[in-house]
Order: structure tokens, then C-alpha cells, then sequence
């Protein structure tokens, strides 16, 4: 009877609320991810108008993602104390300045400051981390189903995003495009800024109370976490897939057209990445309560690993059927991982400075996929092929997937 009491006695406000926290935190991330993830769209054209070399530009991502990453611990400490709106609308107002100022650009330097460090932070302060630390407060043992719906949003931000981003490229070239994302990101935080922000920070009250039942016993903090063996086997896990993941995906969209297909057809085949990437995310956190965490984790890397096979076999064999099935193992599993080691974060750390702590966590992301991506590009120039680059992204994944393996805290 007990046990059954917070079920009855919870409120249908709290769980429209809880739907309606859920919903906007899909909607920033698809923002979010979305613009980030167009850069794979942009980088073939301001290379060509600049004439930078691969390296060169693919620094500009990989500045962002460093950024992002950097900044992770000061936005969950930040949000500890400062709360989501002043997180979230920091973040629209870089974004949009970020994109504004880009459309100008004439020097490298420009560009990777403003869609580089700029565009990285605004995406960090609309991202992952405030996400997971407020749906935390409405979700609690919920909280892996919920962060894999926000981050399947990865997903539907690239089939939005990355075709619409080729046809205003097409039609008004990147400048026009880098215009509309900026205006677009402005405009929005008008909005954001009158949503009942107390409301949403206060959080389910059966989650609250629990949660402060617990802070005497855990009593977790910065310093105490670092210590921990599973605070260094969740960042190596961000790390070194990051690392895989990053290598490669700035560089698909140019990869498929330089293995035959149409420039549209080739961004919206990786757009559609996103459409399974939601049931990758939501297929993945369902195993989680199937057969347990270590498998499930275990299986997206061996999606993973097929998907790079596939990209590989492409160079030689460019047709629907392998671009299909590249799209469906690599695209599905893309974050798959994410809501679980989130949820495994937050369990472990949990007390009033998981923010902080799952931010200095997620740094391991961060500088993984700046890491990536730019020695991605550098594989490229120097090899003037993609082979070395595949294999490097394959290497780093299996790295990713060793932690699983052998640090007991992950298993659970």
C-alpha cells in the first residue's frame, strides 16, 4: 500500500508539466543539434569559396565541439544555481549573434570563432547537460526514456536541418543560409522567455522528495567524484566515441558525393539518419530494460561497427542498398549510448551537484569530438584518402566500448 500511495496521490499537473518540460527540451535540442550538425552541409562550400583546405575547415567543428565540451562543468554550475532560463536564452542569444556574425566572414579566424567557439557554447547551453538535470527533476528513474527521446532530437535536427541547409546553400549560397539561422535562433528567445520558468524548475514532488531523501547519504561532490573509478570510465566512454563518431560524420556528406551521389541526394540521405536515429535511441533505452545495460551498450557498438563496414564498402560499391544500410546501423546508433550513460551519471552522482559533476563528464565528449573531427580532417589531407580515416574511427569505437567491459559500475 505504501509503495502504491505516490502513484495516487500525484497530481495530473505534474505529468502535463513533466510532458510539456520534456517536449520544450526536445525542441532546443533538435535547434541545437540540428544547426550543429549542418556544418557536414557548409563545409564543401566554404571551403570552395575560401579555398581552405579539409583540415582547415573541419577545425571550425571541431572548435565547437571543443567548446561545447569545455564548457559543460560551467553550465551545470551555472544551472545549480542560476536555473534554465538564464541557461537557455545565453545560449539562443550566442547562437544567433554567432551565425549573424559568420554570414560576414571574410578570414578562418571568423569563422571559427563565431561557428566554432560561439555556435559550440550556445549549443552546450541548449544541449545535453541543462537538459538532463531538468528533466532529472521530473523523470527520476524515468530519466533514461525521456533523454532518449531529447536525444533522438540529434536525429531530427539533421532531416530537418541538414536538407534545408543544402537548399538555402543552393538557392542563396551560405552566407543567405548562416542569415536565416541566425534571425531564426534571435527571434526564438522571444518566447523562451515568458514560459513559466518556476514551474518548470521546481520538479515532481514524489522526484524532489526522494531526491533530498537521498542527498544525506550521497553527499557527492566535484572533488569526490574525480576520484572515482566510474567518473574516469564514463569519460573515456565519451572520449573515445566521441573520437569515432566525430571523425567521420563532418566528412560523410563529402564522402558520398565524392563516391558518386548528387550533392542533395547525398545530404538528405545522411539527413534521413535521423529519422532512425529515433528509433536507434528509443530501441536501445527499451533493451536497457530488457536485457540489461552492459548488453545493450554492447550491441550499439556492434551496430556501430557494421555501419563503418558499410561506409567503407561504399567507395566501391555506390548504390541505394549499401547508402541504406550505412544510414540505418551507423545513423541509428549515433548518441544511441548517450541517454544511458547519462541516466548512469546521474544514479551514481546523484545530490545537488550532479550538474556540475555530470558537466565535467561530459568534457570527455566534447574533447573527443574536437579531437575527431580535426584529426579526421588532418587523416584526409595528408592520406588524400578515406580508408586510414575509417579505420581510425574504428579503432576509436572499440576503444569506446572497453569500459563496458571491464569497469563493474557500467554494467549495472
Amino acid at each position: 500500500m505504501d509503495q502504491a500511495t505516490p502513484l495516487q496521490e500525484t497530481p495530473t499537473r505534474p505529468t502535463r508539466t513533466a510532458l510539456g518540460v520534456l517536449a520544450l527540451c526536445f525542441a532546443l535540442s533538435v535547434l541545437g543539434r540540428g544547426l550543429g550538425e549542418s556544418f557536414s552541409v557548409f563545409l564543401l562550400p566554404i571551403s570552395e569559396s575560401f579555398g581552405w583546405n579539409r583540415a582547415d575547415v573541419v577545425s571550425v567543428y571541431s572548435l565547437s565541439a571543443l567548446a561545447g565540451g569545455l564548457a559543460s562543468p560551467l553550465i551545470g554550475r551555472l544551472f545549480d544555481y542560476s536555473g534554465p532560463r538564464s541557461v537557455y536564452s545565453l545560449g539562443l542569444l550566442l547562437i544567433g549573434g554567432a551565425f549573424l556574425f559568420a554570414a560576414y566572414a571574410t578570414h578562418l579566424w571568423q569563422i571559427q570563432l563565431s561557428v566554432g567557439v560561439c555556435v559550440g557554447f550556445g549549443i552546450a547551453l541548449i544541449g545535453n547537460v541543462p537538459n538532463s538535470i531538468l528533466l532529472g527533476r521530473w523523470f527520476g528513474p524515468r530519466l533514461p526514456t525521456a533523454m532518449a527521446v531529447v536525444y533522438s532530437a540529434t536525429g531530427a535536427g539533421v532531416l530537418v536541418l541538414l536538407p534545408a541547409s543544402q537548399l538555402l546553400i543552393d538557392h542563396i549560397g551560405w552566407r543567405g543560409a548562416y542569415q536565416i539561422f541566425g534571425v531564426t535562433a534571435l527571434v526564438l528567445m522571444l518566447p523562451l522567455l515568458v514560459l513559466p520558468w518556476r514551474l518548470f524548475s521546481t520538479g515532481a514532488p514524489h522526484i524532489i522528495k526522494e531526491a533530498a531523501a537521498e542527498l544525506s547519504d550521497e553527499g557527492w561532490t566535484l572533488d569526490r567524484a574525480v576520484r572515482h573509478h566510474a567518473f574516469w570510465a564514463l569519460f573515456a566512454t565519451f572520449f573515445f566515441t566521441a573520437i569515432g563518431m566525430c571523425a567521420l560524420t563532418p566528412q560523410i556528406v563529402a564522402y558520398l558525393i565524392e563516391a558518386g551521389f548528387p550533392p542533395l541526394q547525398a545530404a538528405t540521405a545522411w539527413g534521413f539518419s535521423g529519422v532512425v536515429l529515433l528509433f536507434g535511441m528509443l530501441g536501445v533505452s527499451w533493451l536497457d530494460g530488457i536485457i540489461g545495460r552492459r548488453p545493450s551498450v554492447l550491441f550499439s557498438y556492434a551496430m556501430s561497427v557494421f555501419g563503418i563496414f558499410l561506409l567503407w564498402l561504399l567507395q566501391w560499391h555506390p548504390n541505394i542498398w549499401v547508402l541504406t544500410g550505412f544510414v540505418v546501423c551507423f545513423g541509428s546508433m549515433i548518441g544511441s549510448r548517450g541517454p544511458l550513460l547519462t541516466a548512469t551519471a546521474m544514479k551514481l552522482f546523484r545530490g545537488k551537484h550532479v550538474g556540475t559533476i555530470y558537466g565535467a563528464i561530459a568534457i570527455g565528449s566534447g574533447l573527443g569530438s574536437a579531437f575527431g573531427s580535426w584529426s579526421g580532417g588532418l587523416i584526409h589531407d595528408v592520406t588524400h584518402s578515406y580508408n586510414p580515416l575509417i579505420l581510425y574511427a574504428l579503432i576509436s569505437v572499440i576503444l569506446g566500448m572497453i569500459p563496458f567491459l571491464v569497469v563493474p559500475a557500467l554494467r549495472r
